[in-house]
């Protein structure tokens, strides 16, 4: 062996080397012992040359280059000498059937499979790990249980390698029993992949071009492969008929291997992670210990996600501790499942120190810790971490994109959210459905409605958050009409509404006060749909109710709720505020005050109805309580971004660098307004005091002098956009429609139920907010 790689040496060191028949002979006896001697696919040409030299008819040779180019997965110089043979040998079969797996040619790879079969050629235990991956990508349950057969048939079902292939494939079929979800599932898996259009499951062909042009298809290949064995098909359709599926035959391929490896074990424990068989994953891995297996980085990334989706921190830390007692914590795959376990358990301060210590970092470390900051909250911290992934030059992916976008839409950050999309165009991803229905909800929730709808418009394939993320734009923004369009339309597509796209279309009735639509839609999304009734829904129902001022209704619908939360029943409060609904409002307060003694918007509410109501004892009342529980009410504020900076106002502040100046602006509006025909309507200022107090209360609300500050900062005719906190006064609603029409400009003003859109004088909500 030792002077024949010597001669291997010489020859790829020169390839004008001369060498001797005798030579390559013994050279290509000894690459069919250790093919791995090839190391790089320019030896592997440089070896075919030597072939094409001394014999280039030898079967054997051929089959021996066919071979080393499968080793480099070169899939055209594979096709093309094994084309060259009359009669392939196994080995070149063996070779073709690896090449084409390797490659994503799955049909093709089966396809040779039979050829091989057809031919008289007996497959051995290499060669069954790429055509039960071949039935496993392709999703073909029915396939992969005749590929089984043969196996059986060839007694090679005890061999290791093919044992845990065929616990992989029955592992990755184990949730598509039933046919019709077999096809959506393939469908999603060739969604998108070169040359691959998917049909029905058998009934119509999967058809994928070879590199002769004719047509292969999982049908065909299922005929042929029955008509070689005609009583293989009956022992299958048998099977079917008693039940018998995936689920049961990973286990059964276990449990009668002979002898099993870590792969085995690991194998089991990871398909029963992934089709939520948690329970039994947990309960091999305690087995696997039994059979003195210790758990490795592929056990621990497999059950990781288990208490990352029980939400159960403590058992995570244990195996936290494991991880760091053998040394696994340097592994990427450990540390990025332990960042996503922290990031789900809402302890994203452990995600990041974790992150922190991990030495290497690739894509998924830093999308699962920028996932996990955006998830719960902490968006300025998630959008940190993203520009110091681009510092350290890692490029983002298209998950990368997804998981920060939200991050723009709740900071409403619409600047750094149109330079992520120029990136997002710029690397290739904007025809990504995903991240183009993050880009839909981000610039819908930066007050741009308009380019939201021109993104959508362009998706292809649209799913069900793209839809939902439209419908949702146009019910924030006050489009009812064209939310309701979109939801129809959604529903001729094809697209069966979901929980998330029935709350957006109670939202647009609520914000445009169609009751009776609210209603039909309530109703039919148990009705039609199968959906119960949510607190979302039933919070988007009563909201409805409370704006038309339909309070008892809200009130009623609210009590039949198994456990109504504060929340939901702070939006009748609220709503008894607008309509001056006391007495409701004070039964309404003791049921918050039941279930969340310490809601502060609550006592805010109903200290500000009595103050309405000019029950200024009652309302002093409340606010001493809330000072005894150390309560405090968090300020009215209203932000803006100018030039990539926020700029924050809160009423009668005087901390802004340019505070001066605002108050000449708001000065010089105010008396435009006033020769307008505006009158103040001071009813809303909670104040004991007199009128014209209240008038310069009003005039400082911090919305007006965000607005105020932004004419000042833009060019003329540029869109001012502001985001408040809280409910925009009646007040500052009428003077905003007359600063629109004095300055010329739109003026886009978020408060925390809705969108308002000003332009001229009118407003977008139509009075109804």
């Amino acid at each position: 062996m030792a002077s024949t790689l010597g001669v291997l040496e010489a020859l790829l060191r020169n390839p004008g080397a001369i060498a001797t028949k005798l030579e390559v002979k013994q050279l290509l006896k000894a690459l069919l012992k250790r093919p791995g001697a090839i190391t790089s696919a320019s030896e592997a040409k440089q070896l075919h040359a030597q072939i094409l030299k001394h014999n280039p008819s030898s079967p054997l040779y051929t089959s021996t280059a066919i071979c080393v180019y499968s080793n480099f997965k070169l899939l055209n110089q594979s096709i093309c000498l094994f084309k060259t043979l009359q009669s392939p040998p196994s080995l070149a079969y063996k070779s073709i059937i690896k090449c084409y797996a390797v490659n994503g040619r799955f049909v093709e790879s089966l396809a040779s499979f039979v050829d091989m079969r057809a031919s008289g050629n007996t497959p051995d235990h290499s060669v069954f790990p790429s055509v039960l991956k071949a039935c496993a990508f392709l999703l073909d349950l029915r396939l992969g249980e005749a590929v089984h057969g043969c196996i059986i048939r060839l007694g090679m079902d005890i061999h290791l390698i093919t044992g845990n292939a065929l616990i992989n494939m029955y592992a990755k079929l184990q949730s598509l029993a039933e046919s019709e979800w077999r096809e959506r599932d393939r469908r999603k898996v060739f969604d998108g992949m070169s040359q691959r259009t998917v049909d029905n499951l058998f009934s119509s062909q999967l058809s994928q071009e070879s590199e002769d042009g004719v047509g292969i298809s999982t049908n065909t290949v299922m005929k042929r492969f029955v008509d070689i064995f005609p009583q293989l098909g009956s022992c299958l359709d048998g099977r079917s008929r008693t039940g018998s599926g995936a689920d049961s035959s990973v286990k059964k391929v276990f449990e009668t291997m002979t002898t099993r490896d870590i792969i085995s074990w690991n194998t089991v424990i990871a398909g029963n992670a992934q089709n939520g068989l948690h329970e039994d994953a947990l309960a091999m891995v305690r087995e696997m210990g039994g059979a003195g297996l210790k758990p490795d980085i592929f056990t621990l990334s497999a059950i990781l996600p288990i208490f990352a989706q029980y939400v159960d921190v403590d058992k995570g830390r244990e195996i936290h501790g494991y991880v760091i007692r053998y040394g696994f914590d340097k592994d990427l795959y450990v540390a990025s499942s332990l960042i996503n376990m922290y990031s789900r358990c809402a302890r994203v301060e452990d995600s990041i120190r974790v992150f922190k210590i991990t030495r290497e970092r690739d894509t998924i470390s830093w999308n699962s810790v920028i996932a996990g900051c955006v998830q719960n909250g902490m968006f300025d911290e998630g959008l940190r971490l993203f520009r110091q992934m681009l510092k350290d030059n890692i490029i983002p992916g298209s998950v990368s994109f997804s998981s920060i976008m939200p991050a723009c839409a709740h900071l409403t950050t619409l600047n750094l959210g149109k330079q992520l999309h120029g990136y997002i165009m710029r690397c290739g991803f904007d025809d990504n459905v995903f991240i183009s229905s993050s880009l839909v909800d981000m610039y819908a929730k930066c007050g741009h409605i308009r380019t939201a709808g021109w993104i959508f418009d362009g998706i292809k394939g649209r799913d069900m958050v793209s839809w939902t993320a439209m419908i949702m734009g146009c019910a924030l923004h006050g489009y009812a009409e064209d939310a309701i369009s979109l939801f129809e339309q959604m529903k001729l597509e094809g697209i069966r509404p979901n929980h998330v796209a029935i709350t957006a279309i109670l939202t647009a009735c609520s914000h445009a006060g169609m009751i009776d639509e609210g209603r039909r839609y309530f109703d039919r999304m148990t009705e039609e749909y199968g959906i119960r009734p949510g607190l979302e829904h039933y919070a988007a129902m009563a909201d409805l109710y409370s704006r038309k001022g339909k309070l008892n209704d809200a009130y009623q619908l609210i009590s039949t709720m198994t456990t109504p939360t504060g929340t939901i029943w702070s939006l009748l409060l609220s709503a008894c505020r607008v309509h001056k609904n006391v007495d409701l409002a004070e039964k309404v307060a003791s049921k918050i005050f039941e279930v969340d003694p310490e809601n502060i918007g609550a006592r805010v509410l109903l200290s500000n109805i009595y103050a309405n109501d000019g029950r200024w004892k009652e309302a002093a009342k409340v606010r001493m309580t809330m000072r005894n529980m150390g309560i405090r009410k968090n300020p009215a504020c209203s932000w803006i971004e100018v030039k990539n900076k926020i700029h924050t106002f809160i009423a009668d502040d005087k901390s802004h660098t340019l505070h001066d100046e605002i108050n000449n602006a708001l000065c010089e509006l105010q008396e435009k307004m006033e020769l307008a025909g505006y009158v103040a309507d001071t009813s809303e200022v909670l104040h004991d005091v007199d009128d014209e107090q209240k008038k310069y209360l009003l005039y400082g609300h911090s919305e007006r002098r965000a607005i105020a500050f932004g004419i000042m900062s833009t060019p003329a005719g540029t869109t001012i956009r502001v985001i408040k906190n809280i409910r925009i006064c009646v007040d500052c609603h009428t003077a905003i429609k007359l600063i629109s029409k004095i300055v010329g400009r739109e003026i886009v003003v978020r408060d925390n139920s809705r969108f308002h859109h000003f332009r001229d004088g009118e407003c977008s909500c139509g009075e109804y907010w």
